[in-house]
């Protein structure tokens, strides 16, 4: 494996020479500097920028892409719902230590290369000459104070170290091994190690060190701090330091970054402006430094009128706070304005959900929910032909909750499992479960008398929740189930099931439709309090044992121990072979019922934007919204290519 990186990073490095020979003939011209930065360097404030991107930047071949280089400039301007949506600038700026590429396999990034022994041991190397974007170099130093005076400072993190950087329970051996080389290494393998890095919310091992030691109660005096937490508002310099210090919301504007655009608009605010950051790690195959535009204006809008403000054309480049629902409107504004709509495919593996709980306080509903009849007879209850066709335009994938066409590691029966519309058989299998005694309106009766109306709570943020459920109702209702729909808010959700009062839910499928083999199969199984269909179960892996308790089902044990054998996985066969036996109890068993994938985002954007991808991936993860296609490649032109 090492041999085969290291020869990459040489072919790569081949590859960088006609581009870094043409960045070095524009060194000097201020005609190729972004022109907020030519008369920075005109003047001597700012250096060129051959001077400013690392010695051996990433080269980003666009024509090999199908896409064309571009020119610089422009403002984009965003439409968001709250400050805290920020953070999509992160998210679809999509710089990391080691990020996906469009065909989701693991690449270097702010690296210049990276080696891996063993799935266990990983060798970094910075590129020589990078800077932060106030022009200080990233060295070593940064890697060492994250992860020594950050990460197993007790005060900064009380829960310890994170689990992504356990292997076994244990924490990795840090080396620095020379200004631009560090290393972590495990006893066993961390298979999570990669994927966590490439995340759309990134494990943090790399901040500015020289920036944050002003806040580390290691580094500066007690009267020093003292006045510095009174500035912040904050009581514990803990807090002080993790407010200074966010990288994934990036809230500070005087915190450096590795991203392409820098926010410089402190809290509170209604308008955000990120501006390019000077020292950006990338240029084009013609030497030019990305990104391309120069600024990106962020306004905050209510969440109900961004669908309203993107169709009238108040937004360039829009995909947060729109749905297909509102395609339609979107489309027709095109006739009125300079946009374009462009329709993506969604990664989630069924774009809602029904999850039943399993650790439903109520044991006469515990008890069928755990039969996995009940769960198979309400999957064959549901007409998705019908609720595609209706809430889709029949655009979607009549499917189980599973994983995509897009993901190597689809099999059309996972797709199939217990989702065809056969009403007889649903019968037949709640007959088998004792459910036959009738009320006087053919709905079926429990055990103990009662209705077995079934409350289904949903969050009420789109009408799509509870259109698709009155179409369930009825399809419930010729089997003699009754759908009861009860709106909660998202907030009240977690603690709700936690406690067993939440019945069934109906939320969002697999968040990750398109895994490969070496993604994190947890989603599968009971891995997280947040699992609406077994919190409890969940909770009980998240917290390594302390609370909440073992699954009693052998089928969701079994996801869980088979998880944990992933975790211990060192090559790619074998985490595909866990993924599919994963994959296979899942659907079978129809822990969640899945409706319909495959579903399209709008995407809204200027027509004189260049280098959009007409077709896309789009979900949190894997591909960070518009993160893998690189945003900091778009650019103005006078029509769209």
């Amino acid at each position: 494996m090492i041999t085969r990186r290291l020869t990459l990073s040489l072919l790569a490095g081949a590859a960088l020479t006609p581009a870094l020979t043409r960045l070095s003939r524009a060194a000097g011209t201020p005609g190729d500097e972004p022109q907020p930065l030519a008369e920075a360097v005109t003047k001597g404030e700012m250096p060129p920028m051959a001077e400013r991107v690392p010695k051996a930047p990433r080269v980003i071949n666009l024509a090999a892409m199908g896409r064309k280089p571009g020119v610089y400039g422009g403002t984009v301007r965003m439409i968001i719902g709250s400050q805290k949506d920020i953070r999509l600038m992160t998210i679809n700026g999509y710089a990391r230590l080691v990020g996906y590429s469009q065909e989701l396999q693991f690449q270097a990034d702010i690296l210049e290369r990276y080696e891996e022994e063993e799935g266990r041991i990983f060798t970094f190397h910075l590129r020589e000459g990078h800077r932060w974007s106030d022009g200080h170099p990233v060295t070593s130093e940064d890697f060492r104070y994250t992860w020594e005076d950050v990460v197993l400072n007790e005060d900064l993190r009380k829960g310890g170290v994170q689990r992504e950087l356990l292997a076994e329970g244990k924490p990795p051996r840090f080396e620095v091994i020379d200004e631009r080389t560090v290393r972590y290494s495990w006893d066993a393998p961390n298979p999570d190690f990669l994927p966590s890095l490439a995340a759309a919310s990134p494990l943090t091992l790399l901040l500015p060190a020289h920036y944050m030691k002003q806040f580390h109660k290691k580094y500066v005096s007690e009267d020093d701090l003292k006045a510095k937490m009174k500035a912040a508002r904050v009581k514990k310099w803990a807090d002080l330091h993790i407010k200074m210090s966010r990288q994934y919301r990036p809230e500070n504007p005087d915190l450096p970054t590795l991203d392409p655009w820098r926010n410089t608009t402190a809290l509170p605010a209604e308008q955000f402006i990120f501006d390019r950051n000077p020292y950006f790690h990338r240029v084009d195959e013609n030497g030019r430094q990305l990104p391309y535009i120069d600024r990106f204006v962020l306004n905050i809008s209510s969440a109900g009128i961004i669908p309203a403000k993107a169709g009238a054309g108040e937004a360039d480049l829009q995909v947060s706070g729109i749905d297909f629902i509102d395609y339609a409107f979107l489309k027709d504004s095109e006739k009125r304005y300079p946009v374009k709509v462009n329709l993506w495919k969604r990664t989630l593996g069924s774009r809602v959900a029904l999850l039943p709980n399993l650790n439903c306080g109520d044991p006469v509903w515990q008890g069928l929910f755990r039969d996995v009849r009940m769960r198979r007879a309400l999957s064959l209850a549901i007409n998705r032909h019908e609720i595609n066709m209706a809430a889709f335009y029949g655009l979607g994938k009549e499917s189980a909750d599973t994983i995509l066409p897009e993901s190597p590691l689809f099999r059309p029966e996972y797709a199939k499992a217990w989702s065809s519309y056969d009403p007889a058989t649903a019968n037949r299998l709640l007959d088998e479960l004792g459910l036959t005694a009738r009320d006087g309106d053919g709905m079926r009766l429990l055990p103990d008398g009662r209705v077995a109306r079934i409350v289904v709570e949903t969050a009420g943020e789109s009408n799509l929740d509870t259109d698709v459920l009155e179409l369930i109702t009825d399809h419930w209702a010729k089997v003699g189930i009754p759908l009861f729909i009860k709106t909660s808010q998202r907030e009240v959700f977690r603690n709700r099931a936690m406690g067993g009062d939440i019945m069934m839910a109906m939320w969002l499928g697999l968040d990750n439709g398109v895994p490969t083999a070496d993604m994190n199969p947890g989603e599968l199984a009971p891995s997280a309090d947040s699992q609406l269909q077994w919190p409890v179960w969940g909770m009980h892996h998240l917290s390594l044992g302390q609370f909440g308790h073992a699954p009693e089902l052998p089928e969701a044990q079994k996801l869980v121990d088979l998880l944990k054998e992933w975790k211990r996985t060192t090559t790619t066969l074998e985490r595909a072979a866990i993924w599919h036996e994963m994959l296979a109890i899942y659907t079978d068993q129809v822990f969640s019922i899945g409706i319909v994938n495959g579903t399209l985002q709008p995407l809204v954007y200027s027509a004189r934007m260049n280098n959009v991808p007409e077709n896309g991936l789009y979900g949190f993860e894997p591909t960070c919204y518009l993160g893998i296609y690189m945003m900091d490649t778009f650019w103005y032109g006078d029509s769209v290519s």
